[in-house]
């Protein structure tokens, strides 16, 4: 199934659910527009033979603590990771693992380790940049998967209704405060397994000054 057909299958199933509560009179929520900010730190998804190079045979991932979206964790396991320029160390791995390596970094992070950075949507990896994996039990290079991820805001397709927006669509957000101002391009990410969310890495928060748990205003 290619992404504009899933997009069309979330549209019905989300029609589908409001017509199945209508019927039993169950309503919708008003029109919201604010959302909460979760800051997202430089961090990598492994997939299982990539775990098993860096951190051993047959390791699996220690989970720390829960993060904002379900299912999802923060590990105990770090690594170190090398580009032509530059290194940085203790790079967190989050859970669970994945079909395929990604690295999220900021733009900051990408000059620091000399690679040039390119702002995709998570597993979009074509023609992405490589960069070298320093775990305690093995290094790896990859030829790909280094990213600074796209801001986005996570739905489920009841808040997609609640804030009259569809899965992939691209809006703006309003941040209030000192250092505030319009952040456009935002995407929407609708699934029933998401928590209400957007994602921003530290370059962006740090440029208007937002903290974790802040609320800011999607304006169209």
């Amino acid at each position: 199934m290619n992404i504009l057909e899933q997009k069309d299958l979330i549209n019905c199933i989300t029609e589908l659910v409001v017509n199945e509560m209508a019927a039993h009179g169950i309503g919708i929520e008003t029109k919201r527009s604010l959302v909460p900010v979760s800051i997202s730190a430089r961090h990598l998804h492994l997939n299982k033979e990539d775990l098993e190079v860096l951190f051993g045979s047959n390791h699996g991932l220690t989970k720390v603590k829960n993060i904002s979206q379900p299912g999802q964790f923060a590990a105990e396991e770090k690594v170190t990771l090398v580009g032509p320029k530059g290194e940085i160390k203790n790079v967190r791995v989050l859970g669970p693992l994945r079909k395929e390596t990604q690295v999220e970094i900021s733009t900051t992070d990408a000059r620091a380790l000399g690679i040039k950075p390119v702002i995709r949507e998570s597993a979009n990896l074509k023609e992405t940049p490589g960069l070298t994996l320093v775990g305690p039990k093995g290094i790896l290079t990859l030829d790909k998967g280094c990213i600074v991820a796209e801001r986005h805001i996570h739905m489920t397709p009841i808040d997609g209704l609640n804030y009259d927006v569809t899965d992939g669509e691209r809006v703006s957000v309003k941040i209030k405060g000192h250092r505030g101002g319009i952040m456009d391009n935002v995407v929407v990410r609708i699934r029933e397994d998401y928590t209400l969310d957007m994602h921003i890495d530290v370059d962006e928060a740090n440029a208007f000054g937002i903290s974790n748990g802040d609320m800011v205003e999607i304006v169209r």
